[in-house]
């Protein structure tokens, strides 16, 4: 690594004192301190336990291997926070010594409430992170399953309007739902669906990389399709290319031409400040292992604008769902815990929902995701989106610079392909090795406890989370992965 490379203020950028002197600027690196950072030795062991000696077995001269890993994956699966183990923990006591009364009594020293309450818990400071009013908001089932539902209300074609609109390059899971939801209505995705492509050529400035979906195309392909479009189906990051998408302006484009939109925030949810009401989007799913860090597959959630869910008259969402009584609401798959608390178990299945996004809930939620959630959702109140977004768009702007300073002085055999402008993009860079070197740098970076992921043929995605990562981290990656870059030329 060049290590003569200096800021403009003539610090050397790859010194680990620049680094530290960063970190101690931040004022949120008390966060990282929430969080569970495995060790080296924690990635390299095959146990859970750390047996007798094992440490001494990894370790080094300099004890390496006793030292934090460098965990950039937060755009795949997000670390634990260290409170997670108290509400999970609460949360089997709760059950243990309660049993089923635990659905209905309050415990004054468990931070879980009854679980009859559980979903109202997380709706407030979940509706603080997507920017939505609290009733828009409903923690429940998965990415998938709520992208499924929402579809079921959303998606009714009707004459000529029948497509959705889709990225080309949608993560696969969007794919098939929108797919099979298109056959479900006995229509072609062949025809009903329209995919997005990036262009070949980009209309910006040549020497700024751009966004591989630019919003005028998007538009463009909107206006096109305009007259036979029903929804459009965005994510508000891409995963693979790390682009943000311009959801306010795409999304007021799209239904000034009748068309209903909606966003997977997969990417974009606990990464970027977002306003999903103030923007006027109809609807939106994600899901909270990656940014939100609520644990490996945890519970989703979704959002729907309260224009579809204020009004108990809505005239076009009349809906007989028992003895032939006419209940006037937005069109969906109800199930019971959707249904009014007032009414939910009266069990004379009349269905009556529940004001706002809650009323789109099928069944109730487990209390130990819900547990999980109410943990991670308790160290996003210390801070804000708007503080988040600062300091993400300083980590990744460093390690941009790092990597493209190296690029440009030795000419590294690597692209970034994620957009430049940090309006283009959350706090991930996906990097794109020459063909044939991925394999070597992706084990390279293993071997040094540096945690990214990797997308065959050829891509890294790095991703600095602000609530724990460190440019100490960002450095560390660079200083592996430069000499990792090399090391095929070199022997």
């Amino acid at each position: 690594m060049n290590s003569t490379v200096q800021s403009q203020h003539g610090e050397n950028i790859y010194s680990r004192e620049y680094a530290q002197s960063r970190d101690q600027q931040d004022r949120l690196r008390h966060l990282r301190d929430q969080f569970i950072i495995p060790t080296r030795a924690d990635l390299k062991r095959k146990s859970l336990a750390r047996q007798h000696g094992q440490q001494k077995e990894f370790a080094g001269a300099d004890d390496d291997e006793s030292q934090e890993c460098t965990y950039l994956c937060g755009n795949s699966l997000g670390l634990q926070p260290k409170t997670l183990q108290k509400y999970v923990s609460a949360q089997l006591s709760l059950w243990g010594s309660k049993g089923v009364y635990g659905h209905f009594k309050e415990v004054k020293d468990s931070p879980i409430p009854p679980w009859v309450h559980i979903d109202e818990a997380v709706q407030a400071p979940m509706a603080r992170i997507v920017g939505a009013d609290t009733s828009e908001v409903a923690v429940m089932g998965t990415l998938t399953a709520n992208l499924h539902l929402l579809l079921a209300s959303f998606y009714r074609p009707k004459e000529r309007r029948r497509k959705i609109i889709i990225e080309g390059q949608a993560f696969p899971s969007d794919h098939f739902a929108v797919e099979s939801q298109i056959r479900h209505h006995g229509l072609d995705p062949d025809d009903a669906m329209v995919l997005l492509k990036p262009t070949e050529r980009s209309s910006g400035d040549p020497a700024v990389r751009q966004p591989p979906l630019p919003t005028e195309m998007i538009l463009a392909i909107i206006d096109e399709h305009a007259e036979e479009t029903a929804v459009v189906l965005l994510p508000g990051i891409q995963y693979y290319t790390g682009q943000l998408f311009e959801m306010e302006r795409i999304t007021a484009h799209a239904q000034s031409k009748g068309i209903v939109v909606g966003w997977d925030l997969a990417h974009a949810v606990g990464n970027v400040p977002m306003h999903l009401h103030d923007w006027n989007v109809d609807f939106a799913v994600w899901c909270s292992y990656k940014y939100l860090n609520a644990g490996p597959g945890a519970i989703g959630g979704l959002f729907v604008h309260s224009k579809y869910t204020a009004d108990p008259s809505l005239p076009d969402g009349v809906e007989s769902i028992a003895n032939g009584d006419a209940e006037k609401y937005h069109p969906r798959l109800a199930g019971w815990w959707g249904s009014s608390k007032t009414s939910r178990f009266a069990m004379d299945n009349v269905f009556s929902p529940t004001a706002g996004a809650a009323g789109f809930q099928v069944s109730n939620p487990s209390a130990l995701d819900m547990s999980a959630m109410l943990a991670t959702l308790s160290v996003f109140d210390q801070t804000t989106m708007s503080e988040l977004r600062d300091k993400s768009i300083a980590l990744t702007g460093y390690l941009e610079n790092l990597l493209e300073t190296l690029h440009r002085s030795h000419q590294a055999p690597y692209s970034i392909i994620t957009p430049q402008l940090p309006c283009w993009r959350g706090a991930q860079l996906s990097v794109r090795m020459k063909h044939g070197l991925l394999d070597h740098v992706v084990k390279a970076l293993d071997k040094e406890g540096v945690v990214v992921d990797e997308r065959r043929p050829d891509v890294i995605r790095v991703a600095p989370a602000p609530l724990y990562n460190t440019f100490e981290d960002c450095r560390m990656f660079m200083d592996v992965f430069s000499k990792a870059c090399r090391e095929p030329v070199d022997t």
